[in-house]
């Protein structure tokens, strides 16, 4: 079993929030809570409201449960690093019982475990069960009209389930709908589109000597704003068949040493007008690799481009390719901007956009990153990123050597 990820965090708080023991930790993250120290050390600065919010709703309702709050692990070498966990709290005597685990099946197990081994819940539950049977001895008839309210009750948390169930099938036919029509649309534009931008670029090319300066500006707009429209929608078409689950990757073995350097050759092009320089940094000379070769490079494309665009001039874009056990590694490092902590949950999702900005007034659609991860995970892998604000980020992608493993 992986600790870390079917591991987690237990507590014993205070109802304020003060830790007053560690009762479990396989993660690592006790030495931001130690006895005397608030709950909300654990977390990131911005999701302090959040979790505020949770131990509000454990100290009203005695149980609160999946609550996912962003904690911040420690320093990185680039910047904090983040991690979303799954929190669950229960009220106790003394305050409460607070847990948190990497993903809900491990809070699940982590939650039960902790209620099993916990002598005050346990007698909780025996003193309660007690009282009910004293009660239930002393007046039947109430009891009888309580197993009533419970079964009318029940039966309509039934039918709203089904409503429910019913309500989700309708919005998945209809997610599915918007994904097709979002696809024949894109589709159907490309091809006007891509008129418009081989005759620009003709026009720029070929009838420029019989333009005016003012004619041959019109003419340079029309054709960075087609090219940027024609991108636009290749990405829409991308994530459309994306979120159908048409993510048909062509897996073939890779060089995937030789598939970067060309990559980067093509993207010098473009680091070379911001005279930013872009560095390769391989672990080996070559490395065999069973992946999707044009969907890795999209992957690549998007993560250089990013760093060369959010990058001023005269700085340094680093890539570096390197192996740990059956997986590779790729990391793009630059010395830019940095993101903001409360920006970092909005990357990787569609038309998502952040505060920075790109450097030299560039165009993005906020469909990349997005992509990047889709693509990411088909291989069976993760992208994630670590990033200071006036320090730059570093994204990080792992893939399997030998391609996604069947489940």
């Amino acid at each position: 079993m992986n600790t870390a990820t079917e591991g987690g965090i237990a507590l014993r708080c205070e109802a304020d929030g003060t830790v007053i023991r560690v009762v479990r930790d396989d993660l690592g993250l006790s030495p931001r809570t130690p006895p005397g120290a608030r709950l909300d050390a654990l977390v990131d600065p911005v999701a302090r409201d959040k979790l505020n919010a949770f131990a509000e709703a454990v100290r009203k309702y005695d149980a609160s449960f999946d609550w996912e709050i962003t904690v911040a692990t420690g320093a990185g070498p680039t910047g904090t690093v983040l991690m979303p966990l799954h929190f669950a709290g229960v009220r106790t005597e003394e305050g409460m019982l607070v847990v948190a685990a990497r993903t809900r099946s491990a809070l699940v197990r982590m939650n039960e475990e902790m209620l099993r081994i916990n002598n005050e819940q346990t007698n909780t539950l025996r003193a309660m069960a007690k009282k009910l049977a004293v009660v239930s001895s002393q007046n039947r008839d109430r009891d009888d009209a309580m197993f009533e309210d419970l079964t009318r009750v029940n039966n309509e948390l039934a039918n709203l389930q089904r409503e429910l169930a019913r309500k989700n099938a309708e919005l998945s036919m209809l997610n599915e709908e918007k994904n097709r029509l979002l696809g024949i649309a894109a589709h159907d534009l490309r091809s006007p589109i891509g008129v418009i931008l081989t005759y620009s670029e003709f026009l720029e090319n070929e009838a420029a000597e019989v333009l005016d300066s003012e004619q041959r500006a019109f003419v340079s707009t029309i054709r960075a704003t087609s090219q940027f429209m024609l991108g636009l929608l290749d990405d829409i078409l991308d994530v459309s068949q994306i979120e159908a689950g048409q993510l048909n990757l062509k897996l073939q073995p890779t060089e995937l040493v030789a598939l970067l350097q060309n990559n980067l050759r093509l993207n010098r092009v473009l680091a070379a007008r911001k005279q930013i320089e872009l560095r390769f940094e391989p672990a080996v000379e070559t490395l065999p690799v069973t992946v999707d070769a044009a969907k890795v490079e999209q992957i690549l494309n998007n993560l250089i481009s990013n760093a060369i665009k959010f990058s001023p001039a005269h700085t340094q874009v680093n890539v570096r390719l390197g192996t740990s056990g059956s997986s590779v590694t790729i990391e793009v490092e630059d010395q830019g901007q940095g993101i903001p902590p409360a920006d970092l949950s909005k990357l990787f999702k569609p038309f998502s956009r952040t505060t920075v900005r790109p450097t030299a007034g560039e165009r993005s659609t906020g469909l990349g990153l997005a992509i990047v991860r889709r693509i990411a995970e088909g291989h069976g892998g993760e992208v994630r990123v670590e990033s200071e604000v006036g320090r730059g980020s570093r994204f990080i992608l792992s893939l399997p050597m030998r391609g996604p493993v069947e489940g």
